[in-house]
């Protein structure tokens, strides 16, 4: 009978808005059954899991109905025109062989007439264990013996070969330490569990000096940067990956916590903190519901002057010695923010674009929101009414359509367009319809208007924060089969090298011959930073500000 429901016909307004307002009591109550039924299926999980037995299993469909697909699968996709490459170009030749015709099988009348090249791609994957016979030398005169040393990459039990293959079955394939151990002794290799471990985790400073490098550069290329996080565990205990990328690197850092200060510290790769009483500081402040007391005692604080954090804490102790922990928090997170901005050290991030998370904010002049991420909030309503699904989904079709403008715009960017595309963002999200949760939804992306068209004024961000996201999902892909570290070390380890294998992707460098250039010391491979500042003058990623 709603499916029939047609509300334009109704001609008495009274009744018609009556209707309009059960209707919306129908939709939150379901919504509020759905969540009801939801809790108690996860307490009867809870109490099954309590005595020793399983929950209901999370047993997925073969395909998922649109208004339960939360996914931005179909956005990330954009269609492109594949053109099929030959290889043969491309490939080295290891060996050549020629393959022969057996006489007997030939007429009496064949004639030789040259060969047909035919190019096969194959591995081989052995033992190359090594017997080094090294020279020592005795001098009486000094009591001293001289040995030779082995060549780089082959020192401990294990040369190079293994090294790399470690490191990036490990990191670069997600395979678990147990299965590469399996396949190690499988190849004819006597190599314990623990040794992998040492493999993957110990002596890698040239590894972290590398990260550290191309980050700084990373950051320098451009303007603006994507970034996300994700939950991960370090020896069993919850803390955060926090990703900051752009299109020519990738850094994965592993956090504590998630706070402001902690993503400032990520920003400036965990130099030691300092703070800053300025006008800058105070702006932010003014927006906080901070104690006019506290203000002007705040104001006794050394003006434009750079403090690390225990002097800090000391004067906090000092001058404000009764203010409550979340007015002290603002004053920190101000102070440092401003400290960032002032200082020429560490380059500084313009623009950040991620979602709307209350940790990203301030520390940026500008900060872009992502449109798949908004979208998902439209997909995640699951009205009841079948009214209320033909509005949802008319309105989801024009909000993709707009999108596809911005992306049209992002190539072809022009003052003109740049007016118009506003105009329709105004229009668009001014949309009124019967379904009240999707009035309030559309209102709510309304009021995140300058950060969702910042586009219009950088045609260089994306729309999306795929890339970030992407990366996050490759620490929980590493999360589900290495479960996490279980040492300081072993975080630092997983951090630099899943960047290291990220950003090699990005600059189109073969992860397991660049791992193993550098454990040979054969410095083939380019510094990955100096392959990033070559690349970026060829993208330009800060184009719109070098015009402004």
């Amino acid at each position: 009978m709603l499916a029939d429901l047609d509300l334009t016909s109704i001609q008495d307004e009274r009744a018609r808005a009556l209707i309009v307002r059960l209707l919306n009591l129908l939709e939150d109550q379901a919504a509020d059954l759905r969540a009801a039924q939801d809790e108690i299926q996860h307490l009867r999980d809870e109490i099954n899991r309590l005595k020793g037995e399983q929950g209901k299993p999370d047993v997925k469909p073969n395909t998922l109905p649109p208004a339960t697909d939360h996914s931005s699968e179909r956005e990330r996709r954009q269609p492109t025109d594949r053109v099929k490459r030959g290889k043969r170009a491309s490939l080295p030749i290891n060996r050549e062989d020629v393959a022969r015709v057996d006489p007997a099988s030939l007429p009496a009348d064949a004639e030789f007439k040259g060969y047909e090249d035919v190019v096969v791609q194959d591995i081989i994957i052995c033992t190359d264990n090594v017997l080094f016979h090294k020279e020592v030398f005795y001098s009486p005169s000094v009591q001293q013996s001289y040995r030779a040393p082995l060549p780089r990459g082959y020192h401990g039990e294990f040369g190079p070969g293994v090294k790399a293959l470690a490191l990036v079955l490990y990191f670069g394939c997600l395979m678990s330490e147990a299965k590469i151990r399996e396949l190690f002794v499988n190849v004819g290799l006597q190599i314990a569990e623990g040794t992998i471990s040492n493999l993957l985790i110990k002596d890698q400073e040239v590894f972290h000096t590398e990260k550290a490098q191309l980050y700084q550069t990373g950051l320098r290329t451009s303007p603006w940067q994507q970034i996300d996080d994700t939950s991960t565990r370090v020896n069993g205990q919850n803390q955060h990956c926090q990703i900051v990328c752009n299109p020519l690197y990738t850094i994965y850092q592993t956090t504590e916590a998630k706070d402001r200060l902690t993503i400032l510290d990520v920003l400036r790769n965990h130099q030691p903190r300092t703070f800053r009483l300025n006008a800058e500081a105070l702006g932010y402040l003014a927006q906080v519901p901070l104690a006019q007391t506290s203000r002007e005692r705040l104001l006794r604080l050394p003006w434009e002057e750079d403090l690390d954090e225990a002097t800090l804490e000391r004067l906090l102790r000092e001058h404000l010695p009764t203010v409550p922990d979340q007015q002290r928090k603002w004053i920190c997170d101000a102070l440092a923010v401003a400290a960032y901005h002032a200082q020429t050290e560490w380059p500084i991030v313009r623009l950040l674009l991620g979602d709307d998370a209350p940790q990203w904010t301030w520390l940026t002049e500008e900060l872009a929101l992502c449109w798949v991420h908004e979208g998902r909030h439209y997909k995640k309503l699951t009205p009841w009414v079948d009214a209320h699904r033909v509005v949802l989904d008319d309105f989801l079709e024009h909000f993709w359509d707009f999108y596809d403008e911005l992306l049209v715009y992002r190539t072809q960017p022009s003052a003109a367009e740049r007016v118009r595309l506003a105009a329709a963002f105004d229009t668009l999200f001014a949309t009124e319809t019967d379904y009240w949760a999707l009035n309030d939804r559309i209102a709510k992306t309304r009021a995140k208007k300058g950060a969702l068209l910042l586009v219009l004024s950088h045609p260089e961000i994306p729309l999306h924060n795929n890339a970030a996201e992407l990366a996050a999902r490759q620490r929980v892909r590493k999360r589900d089969v290495s479960f996490g570290p279980r040492t300081a070390e072993g975080a630092k380890a997983w951090d630099t090298f899943m960047s290291l294998a990220d950003t090699s992707r990005k600059l189109g460098v073969s992860f397991y011959h660049y791992i193993h250039d550098r454990i040979r010391g054969e410095q083939q491979i380019p510094p990955l930073a100096d392959l990033i500042a070559e690349q970026a003058q060829d993208l330009n990623l800060g184009a719109s500000w070098a015009t402004t």
